[in-house]
């Protein structure tokens, strides 16, 4: 670990203005990033008395080779600054609230033909609105079921509405009249796509005027004697109140707000929120953080608001009224900024008396409760996963902490479709974003050892050459323009535009301190021999062998065998298993379109076309193989004698190729 004296800047060097610092790794790679209103006073506090920091902060000072700052005009640029480089370079030593849970929301789908509404978690997509958090799941899944009675918009995947089409027969959904069946043109594009527009006017809070409507085309048809139809607007009338009734008023109906509460301790802060829409409770959300920095809850509360807004792509999540325990120190640039992005004003506030205070103190006991749970279910996981790097570093005799730890393992089908997988543990947990695949082909794939050395040699090298080429540098648009002065440690003043560029993020430029193959000696020693020839000095191999669960170390003829019951053994046969699996998951997706060209490739007249046109439409072989002669004709460019040539050969053709996929390294059968 660095020395902090070794990187300290001169007290003289650093500007006294507001700007954003970054903290860089001896891999150049961003640990951390901040603000400041005053750069010297921020900077030199971490230099003073590193002994009295908080333990992440101290991990980090030693952690860190460099440190640089960008000088800007005003707070409000600093804070948009400071965002854009933690979302850029996801700094792992800065605070980052992560949900405690997934949430699901109720999305619909505005950028289709033919909107869909559906139950999403994870990332949001373009031109989809949103609404939720909803918690538990089981409340927006019976509330959708509820609205199709009244908006009965499509709900069916993708595949499912071109089958609908194609046969002209709709779904289930379609008979029973919760869908409006578009796909077998019940109802026009225009009109669907209005009905969809209904539900998320209806969803985001005017309810009141659909229930309005309904009652007086209600009661207009019992006026005119249709009792039949005044039966089914009343049953309309009933779901929509139902709905309502899920979620109660708390406040009055012209309120929409987002309130926030903080649990906290030396080490770990537990936020939650309640989304109120209408005077109503939507839904609500947590998240738990480590502290880096001496925090108080003021400081949190900022960093909160910038990722929890940072990360809305769609204005209507942002809500008139934020309201929080405390303020931040900078509440009027957090508002600025926030009614730059909602297009509106957004007061940030605290609550001083009524039911917004008594709200918040029930958000407040669902963030206590939240972060006894966290960390009763964290302490034994965090002690666990110390224990075993701890271990597994002794075992091995290593003179570097296991920070970062990739693995690598092969598979193939009697030596073909040979591919790799590249998995990654950070602190003893997988990293997937950093995953990779390999396809291995020519000599490299003539046998196990060929195709170790051909992953690891080209992983590694362009590891090499990412770190020699600047332009791979992460930061190299954000670096000061040649123009401006620029000192030792870092960069001078120069426009919030420049800064504000993405950059694209090097593929490869962070190296692990252990590199695990799935084998034994032999892989090894490829793994070995491909490190030393690119001159890679620093990075220790170990194979895991799958029969007796050894593990071998480069140039030794006896392996190193970690007690059944080691967590250091458990962690590497996690490791190994994630890499196996993800190399069959690959493997076998390879293997499947192979299969499909060299089916369609024997057909005579089907030229590489119409093999895409096909494949676009059906998807699969085996959707192929089921398909009649006339569903072969409507795929554009299939007339009916090469529709009853490709069904003919298809349907005689064999569906399995007869050979078992193998593991290269172990000769393992994968599947039969």
């Amino acid at each position: 670990m660095a020395d902090p004296a070794t990187y300290r800047p001169k007290t003289g060097e650093i500007p006294t203005a507001p700007g954003v610092y970054r903290f860089r790794d001896e891999h150049g790679r961003v640990i951390y990033v901040g603000k400041a209103k005053n750069l010297r006073s921020r900077l030199n506090s971490y230099f003073a008395n590193p002994r009295g920091l908080l333990p992440k902060t101290r991990a980090m000072v030693h952690t860190a080779a460099s440190v640089e700052w960008t000088v800007v005009g005003t707070e409000l640029e600093a804070l948009q600054l400071e965002y854009t480089w933690i979302k850029e370079f996801n700094p792992r030593f800065n605070i980052m609230f992560r949900d405690d849970k997934s949430y699901p929301y109720l999305a619909v789908t505005m950028g289709e033909k033919y909107p869909r509404a559906q139950v999403m978690r994870g990332d949001r997509r373009k031109d989809t609105r949103y609404f939720g958090p909803f918690y538990p799941a089981k409340a927006i899944r019976e509330t959708l079921d509820t609205l199709l009675r009244v908006f009965p918009v499509r709900t069916c995947s993708s595949g499912v509405f071109k089958r609908a089409e194609r046969t002209g027969r709709p779904c289930l959904l379609g008979y029973i009249d919760k869908c409006s069946a578009p796909c077998v043109g019940r109802i026009s594009a225009e009109d669907h796509r209005r009905l969809a527009a209904e539900l998320c006017d209806f969803m985001s809070g005017e309810g009141k005027r659909f229930i309005s409507s309904l009652e007086k085309e209600m009661q207009a048809a019992v006026a005119e004697l249709d009792y039949e139809t005044a039966a089914r607007l009343r049953d309309d009338i009933s779901a929509l109140r139902k709905v309502f009734e899920r979620n109660n008023v708390v406040l009055s109906e012209d309120t929409d707000a987002d309130i926030f509460a903080l649990e906290e301790d030396e080490l770990e802060a537990s936020a939650q929120v309640f989304h109120v829409r209408g005077g109503r409770i939507r839904g609500q959300r947590g998240w738990v953080v480590e502290k880096v920095e001496d925090n108080d809850t003021a400081d949190l509360v900022e960093h909160l608001i910038q990722q929890v807004y940072g990360e809305a792509n769609s204005t209507d999540r942002i809500p008139r009224q934020v309201l929080v325990p405390v303020l931040p120190p900078n509440s009027d640039e957090l508002a600025q900024w926030l009614g730059g992005l909602r297009g509106a004003r957004v007061d940030i506030r605290v609550p001083q008396r009524g039911d917004k205070k008594a709200l918040m103190e029930t958000v407040a006991r669902n963030a206590s409760d939240a972060l006894r749970l966290h960390k009763s279910r964290r302490a034994g996981d965090i002690t666990t996963r110390s224990a075993a790097l701890q271990e597994l570093q002794e075992a091995l005799d290593l003179p570097v902490a296991l920070l970062r730890i990739e693995c690598y393992d092969i598979s193939h089908v009697s030596g073909t479709n040979v591919v790799a997988s590249m998995v990654v543990a950070e602190d003893g947990l997988p990293k997937k974003s950093d995953y990779r695949k390999f396809s291995i082909t020519g000599d490299a794939a003539r046998d196990d050892t060929s195709a170790m050395y051909n992953v690891i040699s080209r992983r590694f090298r362009n590891y090499l050459a990412e770190n020699a080429d600047p332009a791979a540098d992460p930061d190299a648009r954000s670096e000061a323009p040649a123009d401006l002065p620029a000192d030792r440690t870092g960069t001078d003043v120069q426009p919030l535009t420049d800064t504000l560029t993405a950059a694209p993020k090097a593929k490869f430029a962070y190296p692990p301190n252990l590199v695990v193959v799935d084998g034994g000696q032999p892989q090894v020693a490829a793994a070995s021999r491909a490190l030393a020839d690119l001159g890679i000095t620093d990075i220790y191999v170990v194979g895991l062998a799958k029969r007796l669960e050894e593990v071998w170390l480069p140039d030794s003829d006896f392996p190193v065998i970690l007690p059944r019951a080691s967590e250091a053994l458990f962690l590497l046969q996690r490791i190994r298993d994630e890499a196996h699996r993800f190399a069959i998951t690959f493997h076998r997706q390879k293997r499947a379109k192979s299969m499909t060209a060299s089916l369609l490739d024997d057909i005579s007249g089907l030229g590489p076309a119409k093999r895409t046109a096909l494949l676009k439409e059906f998807g699969s072989v085996k959707k192929l193989r089921a398909a009649s002669v006339e569903d072969l004709q409507r795929v554009p460019g299939i007339g009916p004698a090469l529709a009853a040539s490709v069904h003919a050969q298809l349907a005689s053709a064999k569906t399995e190729t007869g050979a078992p996929a193998v593991n290269m390294a172990t000769g393992e059968i994968l599947e039969t």
